[in-house]
């Protein structure tokens, strides 16, 4: 497989009252499992709200045992081993508590300028020699970068996770970030924002971000602006690496044909030179947390032929309990693509009247999840003639989950949202990157069967309340471009969601 460069991925991959949140465990890393509280008795009803003995998920869930292992210098070692017979191949990745939230006022941008700029050469490697030693090991090298999270991994055969092991170990470590190649790789991202700026879902995301965050990190674009990305130097990548780059941030996750003591032994001896700053993610969040703001973007083109838009409310962080029944909520409220045909046929209510009505040729529910918030609604793209009927259907779908939800629909996008999440993880490369995000994310990996046992907890009556505390007189952020003088008013949106 080619050398190759991700730019970033969005992850589009969610406070309920004290007494509903006692029903759900909380995802916060805890020291050993039998310590939670005693779980609801819900938590034994399983894909049918009718009465009938509980059935038992983990015959069907049971996955190669996780190991975790933390180095004296606070790097975690976490792999899942798959079957030599079963895997011939071996994806292995670092996972950095460190995204473009972190950056220091003025320099947006430079977590995404390193990512591009850490295979441009090493002590030991030109850019050349590493581009040639990944393809002629069959291999692939990529990289990702999002708003709170950067990612270096590897997929390799197994008998080449050494010298994978050993790149990522250099280019983290040894990169020279020359002249020459920062001032060549400007213009790479300059010409990559302008290809950005050419995929309207991206462009809408980021005007979301920045009208729910106002005045935030959180609210930046991942590239940065223009005028960050031309100055961006030697010094601020540097300063980034020794501020962000830490043994306490880092995970190292392996997964398929792998062996735990082995990937143990080889990042202790090669993962030497990064900083010990005890200093935390949580830490740096909890210093200056987000703080969601009701407001909007607005970009008037009449040249478009479609009217893009995205309604979003404040969303939990990842470790609150309530991200577990705002990932159902989205799975019930769903998605659904006029190219596609399924409209009235569809589960989801919401696409149902979309589909008959022909109001929309696409729409799609999103729930993200940081550290310490998150966003939740719905995007669309439409008809300029048909954005206040649409409008009014979408307010109206999202305002009912407040007040009228059927077992049955949620028992649906229960199930609907299992098998998203198994679907997600198949494939060394899949499994490595969950078990290294979740290691950041909770401080440990969550066993399917405890997670699928907190999305079955989840009933009618708890989607109605968590949709209560989330949507019911609360703010709005909403984003559009094109065609829009028809969509009503931000103001109108926001008293869509007065109580009944």
């Amino acid at each position: 497989m080619a050398f190759s460069f991700s730019r970033f991925r969005r992850k589009l991959d969610a406070a309920l009252s004290s007494a509903v949140r006692a029903r759900y465990l909380s995802l916060s890393a805890r020291p050993s499992l039998p310590e939670e509280p005693a779980p609801d008795p819900r938590f034994l009803r399983y894909s049918s709200p009718d009465a009938r003995p509980p059935l038992d998920h983990s015959p069907f869930l049971r996955f190669p045992q996780v190991r975790l292992t933390t180095l004296p210098s606070g790097i975690r070692v976490v792999t899942q081993s798959a079957p030599i017979s079963a895997s011939h191949t071996a994806s292995i990745g670092v996972w950095i508590d460190a995204g473009s939230r972190f950056e220091a006022p003025g320099t947006n941008g430079t977590a995404h300028f390193l990512e591009h700029m850490i295979f441009k050469g090493t002590r030991r490697r030109t850019a050349r020699s590493l581009e040639e030693e990944i393809e002629n090991m069959g291999a692939r090298l990529n990289a990702y970068t999002s708003r709170e999270q950067t990612t270096f991994f590897a997929d390799v055969q197994s008998k080449d996770v050494a010298v994978a092991v050993d790149v990522l170990a250099d280019i983290l470590q040894n990169s020279k970030f020359p002249d020459h190649a920062i001032k060549r790789e400007r213009g790479v991202i300059l010409r990559e924002m302008e290809e950005v700026q050419g995929q309207v879902e991206e462009v809408i995301f980021d005007h979301l971000h920045s009208a729910a965050f106002q005045g935030h990190p959180l609210g930046d674009t991942i590239l940065g602006p223009e005028e960050n990305i031309r100055g961006i130097s030697r010094v601020d990548l540097q300063q980034y690496i020794s501020t962000h780059y830490t043994g306490h941030r880092m995970v190292v996750s392996a997964a398929g044909a792998v062996k735990h003591d082995e990937i143990v032994n080889m990042v202790g001896r090669l993962f030497t030179n990064f900083s010990t700053d005890p200093t935390t993610a949580d830490q740096l969040v909890n210093a200056n947390p987000a703080v969601f703001t009701g407001s909007e973007v607005r970009v008037q083109d009449e040249g478009m032929p479609l009217a893009h838009f995205a309604i979003a409310f404040k969303g939990s962080s990842w470790t609150d309990p309530n991200s577990i029944p705002l990932m159902v909520i989205q799975s019930l409220l769903g998605s659904w693509n006029k190219s596609i045909g399924v409209g009235n046929c569809s589960g989801s209510q919401l696409a149902r009247r979309v589909g008959t009505d022909d109001l929309a040729e696409n729409i799609m529910a999103f729930n993200t999840n940081y550290r310490d918030i998150g966003l939740f609604g719905v995007y669309s793209i439409a008809s300029p003639k048909c954005l206040r009927e649409l409008s009014c259907v979408l307010m109206d779908e999202i305002k009912r989950l407040a007040y009228q939800v059927s077992e049955a629909e949620v028992v649906r996008a229960r199930n609907q949202l299992k098998s998203v999440l198994l679907l997600h993880i198949d494939g060394s490369t899949a499994v490595s990157e969950n078990n290294g995000r979740q290691m950041l994310t909770y401080g440990r990996v969550l066993p399917f069967v405890e997670l699928f046992a907190r999305i079955d907890a989840v009933d009618a009556a708890a989607i109605m309340e968590t949709a209560r505390s989330f949507i019911i007189n609360k703010e709005v952020a909403l984003a559009a471009t094109g065609p829009i003088q028809e969509l009503p008013e931000h103001s109108w949106f926001c008293a869509q969601t007065a109580a009944q």
